[in-house]
């Protein structure tokens, strides 16, 4: 039975897998229904969702449902743990009691992997997400839209594709900028609904390292949009990424008076070396500058 309350802004969705879809070699998108998911709060751009995957047993029995479910939670054995992931919001269809997520294929390794393998329509899931009936701010949206005039760049891994592809749909119109874009392959491409004045970038890695391609195609994105750089700008803490997370999103992005707004999203050391780039190297405000390290390579999805 889902747990409901009126005054959380994040509460669980009890769901089921309506359908699996092959987007891409990479890419899978699954379709859950569940009989209250027309109450999940939505905001569009990169809105975050935790999907909840089955313990060491296959299920939920242990999942705490109350108020102070997290500490609780973490004080579970491993075996009886649910894994949380964090995924974007593709498609939100509250008549139809429906939400697509997709998710990167990376094979049949880690609880979100099998999960993805082996869920087939009917699999029971658990997913968290913003409580529509919670009139604050609900959180878990880290894309705030610049001032007009303000060009835009958008630059992500595959498994930040999802909250760039619908960051791309939010745009007004008239938003001039670039969006620059590493998967692992050339088949993974995909047509992705947009302004006009936003440029598209695909880059297939094919192999390489990670960020390899990435890195010096956003520092061409950035001349585009900037020009030659004029000055440096100011210094940055380290970020020891190996053991600290990556994360830090402007509060309010325009009001600086800066030439750009970015956001960027991936494996943490890649997104480290470009937020450099833009704020020390080429002088963005580091306040319109968001940037998430998703995932670091070489640390195991537990």
């Amino acid at each position: 039975m889902t747990t409901a309350t009126t005054t959380s802004a994040w509460r669980f969705f009890d769901v089921e897998v309506a359908a699996v879809r092959t987007l891409s070699p990479s890419f899978v998108r699954i379709t859950f229904r569940g009989p209250d998911v027309d109450e999940m709060a939505d905001h569009g751009a990169d809105q975050r969702i935790k999907l909840v995957l089955p313990d060491g047993d296959g299920g939920y029995a242990h999942l705490p449902r109350h108020e102070e479910w997290y500490a609780a939670w973490r004080d579970l054995d491993d075996h009886h743990r649910n894994p949380l992931r964090t995924y974007t919001i593709r498609h939100l269809r509250p008549e139809a009691y429906e939400i697509d997520v997709d998710l990167v294929v990376h094979g049949p390794t880690g609880p979100a992997g099998r999960f993805a393998a082996d869920c087939t329509p009917g699999s029971r899931a658990v997913l968290m997400g913003p409580n529509a009936r919670f009139d604050g701010f609900h959180g878990g949206l880290e894309f705030t839209a610049p001032r007009r005039g303000v060009p835009t760049l958008l630059v992500g891994d595959e498994t930040a594709l999802p909250a760039v592809s619908r960051i791309l749909e939010c745009l007004p119109a008239d938003t001039v900028g670039e969006a620059v874009l590493e998967v692992p392959l050339a088949e993974d491409f995909t047509d992705l609904v947009r302004p006009q004045g936003v440029h598209l970038t695909w880059l297939a890695r094919e192999g390489c390292p990670h960020g390899e391609r990435l890195d010096p195609a956003v520092r061409r994105a950035a001349g585009r949009l900037l020009g030659d750089p004029t000055a440096s700008g100011a210094p940055l803490e380290d970020v020891d990424v190996d053991r600290d997370i990556l994360w830090d999103v402007p509060s309010v992005p325009g009001e600086t008076g800066d030439r750009l707004y970015a956001w960027m999203a991936g494996e943490a050391g890649v997104i480290k070396a470009l937020r450099r780039h833009l704020v020390s190297e080429r002088g963005v405000d580091r306040r319109s500058v968001a940037f998430m390290g998703y995932w670091r390579l070489g640390r195991a999805e537990a």
